[in-house]
């Protein structure tokens, strides 16, 4: 997975133009009160996927975090910009710490689990660290009731005068299967103003409610979804909110 994508390996340290951390604030301060939904008080959490560490700039402040990444270039990213957290390469379906934390986090990066067997074995993982009373939060881009083709464009500029820019397209090229499409295209600015053209193309997981429930309750845990919407354009987005048993 890290291989098959630039933008989190070779490209890695453009992240922070590409998706700059300040958008973060508001999905960040929504799964930190999922987290502490949590039977006991939440201290310490385990961020699975955790990239770039854009979601740790705004939940440090609330939790001591571990957060855990599959490419090294992006936790090199994350070091620079939360060198108080403890960063851990390994990959969210085979992970064992041999501890448990308070909570569990799962941003979109839970989006590349492209089969149930996959999806299963992160869900696993989240309930092998997350202690009796604890929580798992997860939030993948789409489910399966939610999904609608659909754009996206950003990026921003660095003060050294290098800057980014990016479209993405998402669709879904077979509702059979268990992964949409989304194809990016990058324009990068390097300080003496010259520029390169990346397109890369991502597949990422797709799967309904019912699965989530179904992996998560044979997990051990006790789920519940909550559907919300950022705005009346934009389409909805399920947050999965996972308790485990105390």
């Amino acid at each position: 997975m890290t291989e098959e994508y630039r933008f989190y390996g070779d490209l890695a340290d453009w992240w922070p133009l590409i998706s700059p951390p300040g958008e973060y604030a508001d999905e960040a301060a929504l799964a930190a009160t999922a987290l502490e939904s949590a039977s006991v008080p939440v201290r310490d959490v385990l961020e699975l996927g955790s990239g770039g560490g854009h979601n740790a700039v705004h939940l440090k402040h609330r939790f001591a975090l571990t957060l855990v990444d599959l490419s090294p270039r992006m936790l090199e990213v994350s070091r620079r910009l939360n060198p108080e957290c403890e960063h851990v390469e390994g990959d969210m379906r085979e992970l064992r710490l041999d501890r448990m934390f308070d909570a569990v986090f799962v941003h979109d990066a839970v989006d590349y689990m492209l089969t149930e067997g996959d999806l299963g074995r992160t869900v696993s993982t989240a309930f092998a660290h997350c202690r009796p009373g604890g929580a798992a939060v997860f939030l993948p881009d789409h489910t399966a009731e939610t999904f609608e083709e659909s754009t996206e464009h950003g990026g921003a500029d660095a003060d050294d005068g290098r800057g980014a820019r990016f479209l993405g397209w998402t669709w879904d090229p077979d509702p059979d299967d268990t992964w949409v499409r989304t194809e990016y295209v990058l324009l990068l600015r390097e300080q003496d103003g010259s520029t390169e053209t990346v397109h890369e193309t991502h597949r990422t997981g797709i799967f309904s409610r019912d699965v989530w429930h179904r992996l998560l309750s044979g997990a051990g845990f006790e789920p519940m979804v909550l559907t919300r919407s950022d705005g009346p354009d934009d389409a909805p987005r399920d947050l999965f909110i996972a308790h485990r048993p105390a």
